[in-house]
């Protein structure tokens, strides 16, 4: 029997080989422990939906800084094992997407995987759907997200030349991460915008060639606002990833569309009451 994994002590069983290894890298901070925590709730409750891949989510940060942090995420590595503490200083577009894409090849050479997927710590994955979305899909020089801006993901010029893949969350294939590891290119050019960056070494090496813009399952979550759009619209069961879930109440709104909560059991212990679902 194999299994299928979300981190390494989230283990669920499947009958078959896995056909997908997906790692998820969810760039965060250090002091960010109670994102962290929300974060492992929301995709322990997803187990079950994706049991022929093997899905590895890591949290991805920079060096420690203080005290506390080497006592905490200790603490949290010993109990989850799910953190990549990389050799950087604390930094959103100067260089830390660089760092975890060039620095994957090294860390996992012994178990590599198909794919490797940087997303945000206020994005939510579908992860199902996410397996289901590449089953289809090309294994190499692949360059998969929501192309940005997403009006012009027709423009097959654009598409192919010039554009990139929102920083919400975007996946490359194994083989793109080895050559960013070594490539002069992406190596000599990491300050700036990371996802705008990360696409400019693609498309100057006339790389990741196999483009796939997922609309509308990637998305902003919309919330109250009047406007939708490409990258901004209401919940949809065919969702692999919503984004700018800022705080607790927009990740309660979207786990509660996903009835992420629907195993709980009545029990004299407590009551919880029901709220109206607001997109």
């Amino acid at each position: 029997m194999q299994t299928a994994i979300l981190s390494n002590n989230s283990v669920i069983q499947s009958m078959t080989e896995p056909g997908l290894r997906i790692l998820v890298g969810v760039l965060t901070t250090a002091d960010r422990y109670e994102r962290r925590q929300l974060i492992r709730l929301a995709y322990a409750e997803q187990h079950g939906t994706y049991n022929d891949a093997e899905v590895d989510v890591r949290f991805v940060f920079c060096s420690l800084s203080k005290e506390e942090q080497s006592v905490l995420v200790t603490l949290e590595i010993l109990q989850y094992n799910d953190i990549i503490i990389l050799n950087c200083t604390e930094n959103m577009n100067n260089g830390k997407t660089y760092e975890y894409f060039s620095s994957v090849p090294k860390l996992f050479s012994d178990s590599t995987y198909n794919y490797v997927m940087k997303c945000d710590d206020d994005t939510y994955l579908r992860i199902g759907n996410l397996v289901e979305s590449l089953r289809n899909k090309s294994r190499e020089d692949v360059f998969y997200g929501l192309v940005n801006p997403c009006f012009r993901a027709d423009d097959m010029d654009y598409k192919m030349n010039a554009s990139f893949m929102s920083g919400l969350g975007y996946l490359l294939s194994w083989d793109l991460a080895e050559w960013i590891a070594e490539s002069e290119i992406a190596r000599n050019n990491t300050d700036g915008p990371e996802d705008i960056v990360l696409a400019s070494w693609l498309n100057t090496a006339k790389k990741g060639r196999n483009r796939y813009h997922n609309f509308p399952g990637i998305y902003d979550y919309k919330g109250d606002s009047p406007d939708a759009n490409c990258y901004r619209h209401a919940f949809i069961p065919e969702t692999i990833a919503v984004h700018l879930l800022k705080g607790n109440l927009e990740w309660a709104r979207t786990l509660n569309y996903f009835n992420a909560t629907k195993g709980l059991k009545p029990s004299k212990l407590y009551h919880v009451p029901s709220w109206p679902i607001n997109q």
